[in-house]
């Protein structure tokens, strides 16, 4: 009957899952509360299960916000663009900091002093645009850096590695590298590195691709000691759904490692009115500009541009050094009639001219020994100070629009740590129950299960003073005050003032 009948020290000090047993899963909290609740004689004479796990469900978001300790944490290097993403599971934040050389934390402070504003495509004239050819690819260019436009699907990330596959750009151009693997049985297999992104075409109704593309024939040194050439494909398009995370790619392969689905034309599911499929192929040794007009992408939000490259390798042949070849260029997606959304410009889409102007600007706290006007309202004098503004640790938003956080300039290169709530239903893992706030979990479900049942409604107001009084009993005992600790922090009081 013991809760740790078959687990020895030996198991749980050599393991991983220490301080695990202070919680409670909500597997086994739904299992007890029909166990205890639920059958005949009982306050629940039926309910099933789902619905149980349903209000559990609810029970252990809503206690996770104010009553739980359901507090997490995240550290980055911010990078240059000053940019971080929400966490995946975020709900909302308690503290932002960077932390200095030793480890100590300097909070940071929410400015509402600037923001990341929608910025709306305008004439000359100021009114409106509502343009048709609008470019719908960030970095359609391809400059210095692909990302963060471009996502990219490869295990490599230089161009100049001698035995990996990449993509990437070379001389103004996204350049593909090549390199023949002899892996799992097989020495006919290759990588297939892509590039993509995902564009909004919302409010769209036909869409224009075109692009300049090179496919050469890659050479590749045989068994013999020999040079031989092999084709290659090159395939700009786009499609409802992303590509394959796979970067393999096995042709005639007897090993029965799969082929990468990305190399199957099929990804790209979307014609135009004449029928024509929604990608460019450049193949052989083809060089020229490709256009596909009047792509159908009515009632769509959302498609994905993918640029990849194909070249399958001559089976027998050994693990062979990478080299470059195939590219793109002059990459463009835009829509075919003019737009009937707000649309914003190429540039601006998701950093606004405010954003940008913010970011760009040196923070007054870090441009001399505290004598502007940003902390001395008058020269010389100490009042007039606002105490929001009176810290030079920096400062950020929240732009939850885009679901990132923007930081003040000084903040960039620096070690910053989130702290953030979450609501505790991100993975199984997660979905538990400490053991001081198990019977809030009970009193809540059975009063949320009888509060919308048409039986027992005389118990509702019993039930609900039970479940707020069970809350706030896990709430004292979660916040584990100690006598010692606190009478060492009262002992500092007693301290005189010098004046």
């Amino acid at each position: 009957m013991g809760l740790l009948d078959g687990n020895t020290h030996k198991e749980y000090y050599q393991g991983n899952d220490h301080g695990n047993y202070q919680f409670t899963s909500l597997k086994h909290v739904i299992e007890q509360f029909i166990v205890a609740y639920v059958g005949e004689n009982k306050i629940i004479p039926k309910v099933s299960k789902l619905d149980v796990a349903f209000h559990a469900q609810r029970a252990l978001q809503e206690l996770s916000f104010d009553t739980f300790k359901s507090v997490k944490s995240q550290q980055i290097a911010l990078p240059p663009t000053l940019v971080m993403p929400l966490p995946h599971d975020y709900v909302s934040y308690t503290k932002l900091s960077w932390a200095d050389s030793a480890g100590i934390k300097h909070p940071l402070h929410p400015t509402n002093s600037t923001s990341n504003p929608f910025q709306i495509l305008q004439n000359d004239d100021g009114q409106y645009s509502f343009p048709a050819d609008t470019q719908l690819i960030t970095n359609a260019d391809f400059g210095s850096d692909l990302e963060p436009s471009w996502n990219l699907i490869t295990n490599a990330n230089t161009m100049t590695g001698l035995y990996n596959g990449n993509v990437g750009i070379v001389d103004g151009k996204l350049t593909w590298r090549y390199v023949t693997k002899n892996n799992y049985g097989a020495s006919n297999w290759t990588q297939l590195p892509v590039a993509y992104q995902q564009i909004d075409v919302t409010g769209q109704n036909y869409i224009d691709i075109s692009a300049d593309g090179v496919a050469e024939q890659i050479t590749f040194n045989t068994q013999s000691g020999s040079t031989d050439t092999t084709d290659s494909t090159v395939r700009f398009g786009v499609s409802t759904s992303p590509p394959n995370q796979m970067v393999e790619n096995v042709v005639g392969s007897t090993t029965g490692y799969p082929s990468n689905p990305n190399a199957e034309t099929s990804i790209f599911d979307l014609v135009n009115a004449d029928g024509d499929s929604s990608y460019l192929e450049w193949t052989g040794t083809e060089n020229s500009t490709k256009e596909v007009l009047d792509i159908d992408v009515r009632g769509i939000n959302h498609v994905y541009v993918i640029a990849l490259a194909i070249t399958e390798f001559p089976t027998g042949q050994v693990y062979g050094e990478a080299v470059n070849g195939n590219t793109l260029d002059n990459v463009s997606v835009t829509n075919s009639s003019a737009s009937v959304m707000l649309q914003s410009p190429l540039n601006n889409r998701t950093e606004s001219s405010t954003w940008n102007n913010y970011k760009t600007v040196t923070p007054s706290e870090n441009q001399d020994d505290y004598q502007d006007d940003t902390y001395w309202k008058m020269n010389g004098n100490r009042y007039g100070l606002d105490p929001q503004h009176a810290q030079a640790n920096g400062s950020f938003y929240i732009d939850p629009r885009l679901g990132r956080i923007h930081f003040s300039s000084n903040i960039s290169g620096k070690t910053v740590i989130l702290d953030y709530i979450s609501d505790s239903l991100g993975t199984d893992e997660e979905m538990q129950v400490h053991k001081f706030a198990e019977e809030a979990m009970y009193k809540w479900i059975a009063h949320a299960i009888i509060s919308t049942s048409s039986y027992g409604q005389q118990l509702v107001p019993r039930f609900k003073k039970e479940k707020f009084a069970a809350i706030r009993q896990a709430k004292l005992r979660l916040s584990s005050i100690k006598l010692e600790e606190l009478t060492q922090v009262l002992r500092g009081k007693s301290k005189q003032i010098k004046h």
